[in-house]
This record gives structure tokens, sequence and C-alpha cells, in this order.
């Protein structure tokens, strides 16, 4: 029994000798061959959509957007260098008839010395153009509402893109009696007047010179107040040469209010040129307005005039370059030559 007992501790004894006496690992072997793939998994379950792409550039650079908006510009007056040549460089009058002088009044509020090259509106001008490549690029430079040049305190707001129209399209001096209160009014310039295009202040009926008469001055215009204004006039779906960015009107606009087949509604364009025949007759009988052979116009003679004279020389002259006959503010402009009419057939006191 002892001897096996022996035994047993004689035989574990280099068993714990060898285990503590273990080299180090040695280095790996090569590796072996790849083992066979193995079964493909199950698919998971497919993501939610991602929001669509948008490829921006393409709004505007396609054949289809661009080229049409560009070969309607070109028919627009917009688009013609004459306005530019021979006032765009002056700064008081660059800020509408230079690209630049525009930006830098939107931007500034003024334009701060002579334009050096002047150049014509563009699109760049009133569309904020690759400045931010968002949709921002393409809203108007300005649509806030516009002060009146010859009276800030009032202003011209359609509440809509209008607003960018007006301030351009708008009188630059106030009329005789608001500018030089008294008797006489001393028109100092063949070039006088409210000034080419004083649309806005039709269509608002605001800055024309409201001589006293049997005629009233209606200023709820309804191109004013009922969902009209320039943009939606002047900016129809493009056709014929007409609407779109020709700014060029068209009947089918006038057509979602009115069922006419031209601008001469309710006869007004003919009524209201013949008030301006009559009343520039008067003009040229008092002296007051000649025909230039050199000019192919009208133009007031300088020289110190009685008032209302002075002022029926404004409203006449204002309203023909108004060029709408009319349609801008038909009550409004009937009654402002009516009574300028009869002023002029009045007997002076």
């Amino acid at each position: 029994m002892k001897s096996g007992r022996l035994f047993l501790l004689l035989t574990m004894v280099p068993l714990f000798i060898l285990g503590g006496c273990a080299g180090d690992d040695g280095k790996d072997g090569a590796t072996g061959p790849q083992g066979p793939a193995g079964e493909d998994g199950t698919n998971g379950t497919d993501g939610m959509d991602g929001v669509d792409g948008e490829v921006r550039c393409l709004e505007c650079h396609n054949t289809t957007a661009m080229t049409e908006v560009q070969l309607q510009y070109a028919r627009s007056q917009h688009a013609f260098g004459e306005y530019v040549l021979y006032a765009g460089g002056r700064s008081s009058c660059a800020r509408c008839h230079s690209g630049g002088g525009f930006v830098e009044y939107a931007m500034t509020g003024e334009v701060d010395g002579n334009i050096n090259v002047p150049v014509a509106l563009n699109c760049k001008h009133c569309h904020n153009v690759h400045s931010t490549f968002q949709y921002a690029d393409f809203a108007l430079r300005t649509t806030a509402p516009v002060p009146f040049i010859a009276d800030e305190t009032e202003l011209y707001d359609f509440g809509d893109n209008s607003n960018l129209c007006a301030n351009c399209h708008q009188s630059r001096r106030a009329e005789p009696a608001l500018d030089i209160p008294g008797e006489t009014y001393e028109i100092t310039s063949t070039h006088y007047g409210p000034h080419h295009g004083a649309q806005a202040n039709v269509l608002m009926g605001f800055g024309w010179a409201e001589i006293p008469g049997s005629a009233s001055y209606d200023v709820t215009n309804v191109h004013k107040t009922a969902g009209a204004s320039c943009v939606t006039c002047h900016m129809g779906d493009y056709s014929n040469g007409t609407g779109g960015h020709t700014w060029l009107p068209n009947v089918a606009a006038c057509n979602d209010c009115h069922s006419t087949s031209d601008f001469n509604y309710g006869n007004v364009q003919n009524d209201v040129q013949d008030m301006l025949d009559e009343l520039r007759d008067l003009l040229v009988a008092a002296g007051v307005v000649e025909y230039v052979e050199a000019d192919a116009a009208y133009e007031p003679v300088v020289g110190t005039y009685p008032m209302v004279q002075a002022q029926a020389f404004f409203n006449w002259v204002g309203l023909s370059e108004d060029r709408s006959k009319g349609v801008h503010n038909p009550k409004y402009v009937k009654a402002l030559l009516s009574n300028s009419i009869d002023a002029m057939e009045a007997p002076l006191p």
C-alpha cells in the first residue's frame, strides 16, 4: 500500500516540473487556404426614402426657362440702351437709368456719385442672381413699400412684387402748387413735368394737381383694390409677343375681370385721349405749350404762368406719358382732365 502511494507521488512530481518550465509561443504558421463561403444571410428591412434631390442650376439654365425669358425680355423697353445712354451715368438718374445704379440704390437707398460705365437693366439687377445658390437667388432685390420721391411721407404698397416697379415708375417732383406755392409758377425747362413714366402715381391717385372743379376725385381705384397690380396685368401668360417679361399687357390678363376684346373697355381710352387732345390745344392757345418740329413733340415753353395753367400742364404731360390712356385709373384720370380743361377755359382772376 505504501509502495503504491510512493509510486503515485513520484509520478506526479515530474508533471508539475514540466508545466512550470513551458517555453515562449512559437511563430504563427502560414495562413491556410480560404474555406468555402457560408450561406447568404437574410436581407435587412428597407430604410425610409430620402428627400428628393433638386438640380438647382436647371431651374434657370435650360432652354425652356432661360431662353424663353431672354427672348421675352428682348422685346421690352427695359432691354433697349437708349435710356442708359442719355441718363445712366448721372447720379441723380442712375437709380433707374442704369442697372448698377439700381442695385446700389436698392442696397443702400442712394447712388453715391456718377456711374462711369452705365449698363442697361438685366436679370441680375432685378433679381438676386448667384449670391446664395438657393431659392433666394430668384427673389427680387426688393419688394418693400416704396416712398414717393415727391413726398416721402407717402408710400406705394401693392403688397406684392409690383412694389419693385414703383421704385422707378413714379413722379420725380411734386405738382406746382406743392412744389412752390403761390399765384404763379415758373417753368424753367422744356423737360418740366412729373417724369416720363409716373404710372405708380396714376394707380395710387396721388401726386397730381387736383384742381377744384365739378368732377370729384375718386381714389378708390379698382385696379388698386381688387387684386390688380403691375404684375398681374403686365406679366400675364406670354402670348404673341406680350405678357411675361415683355411687360406688354395682353387682353387675356384683362379678361380675368373684364369681358373685352381690347383695352378700350367702356370706351375709356377714346374718352381720355379726346380729353388729352382738348387740354393740349388749350395749353397751346395759352402759350404754355408749343409744337417743336425738331423733336416732333409738344413741349412746354419756358416762362412764368398763372398757377392753374402750370398745374394743368403738369396733369396733361404726366397723364400723356402714363400711356395707359386712363386704363390705370379711369375715374381719377377723367376727373383730373375734366377739371384741368374747365380751369383753362375759365377767365383768369
